[in-house]
């Protein structure tokens, strides 16, 4: 929270950093935001003071944010590749191509797609009789963890919760890997060893951040479906982290490796 509301504060404060890179960085934070607030005010009352009680209502409403922020984040990096792509590729025209509206209407897009295809999940599952244990072993109403706990044919709900996940990851996967194909074929005709680090260093955080997300998510995706041998407090530690790490480390790794962000920070903090 600290970490990103910092990027968010020193963004806002500075009419120099008003672009559309930073733009995008400001969705990104307000996606790792909106995951910590789903998740680590029911997660802390359950570890401080036992109350491990939700409603179905409360426990739905939870799935629903939890997995359309996850959408959103998806979808943010996505364009995070595309802007790296046009500043790599097309420089001179960057300015003409990603403007602010532009930018703008992405994150829309990336919004009403991920309501569009999370939606369903809770509706789905509202419908579904829940059997008389009903024991979430998750700090946090998980979508497959909810699913295990209705007594009638969960099919549908298993079906819809996997193509979503592959829907989403799939097709944003997919247009990373054309943009970044594409970025390494300009780079290589590229002769100047100079320039090669410079496009280096330009794509690194996002390639870092790529890393921390996809990773954690379709680790934990894969083993939620497939991994039926894994131990439960295994599922649970994997899902807690991808929840916890990329919100933690974006931030850190952006503020690091923008030269420009790096030192609006470093001023605000040593004016402080």
């Amino acid at each position: 929270m600290l970490g990103n509301f910092t990027l968010l504060f020193v963004i806002g404060k500075n009419q120099t950093l008003h672009k559309p890179m930073y733009l995008l960085l400001c969705m990104l934070a307000l996606t790792d935001i909106g995951t910590t607030t789903s998740i680590m005010p029911k997660a802390l009352f359950i570890f401080w003071f036992n109350l491990k009680v939700i409603t179905v209502g409360g426990c739905l409403t939870q799935m629903f944010f939890l997995h359309a922020v996850s959408a959103l984040h998806s979808a943010i990096l996505m364009a995070m590749a595309f802007d790296r792509y046009v500043a790599i590729c097309h420089p001179l025209r960057y300015s003409t191509i990603l403007t602010n509206t532009r930018i703008a209407m992405l994150g829309l897009m990336g919004l009403i797609r991920a309501v569009f295809l999370v939606l369903p999940l809770p509706l789905i599952l509202s419908r579904q009789p829940f059997c008389t244990n009903r024991i979430i072993p998750h700090t946090h109403c998980e979508h497959i963890a909810v699913v295990k706990m209705s007594c009638a044919d969960t099919t549908v709900n298993r079906t819809y919760g996997l193509m979503v996940a592959f829907v989403v990851m799939g097709s944003d996967l997919m247009l990373i890997a054309v943009s970044y194909s594409l970025i390494t074929r300009a780079v290589l005709r590229i002769s100047s060893k100079k320039a090669h680090q410079k496009a280096l260093n330009t794509c690194t955080a996002h390639i870092c951040v790529m890393l921390t997300s996809y990773t954690s998510v379709l680790f934990t995706i894969l083993t939620h479906r497939f991994g039926q041998a894994i131990p439960p407090h295994v599922h649970i530690i994997l899902a807690d982290l991808f929840f916890l790490v990329p919100p933690v480390l974006n931030p850190i790794i952006y503020g690091v490796k923008t030269k420009e962000l790096r030192d609006k920070v470093g001023k605000y903090t040593c004016r402080r």
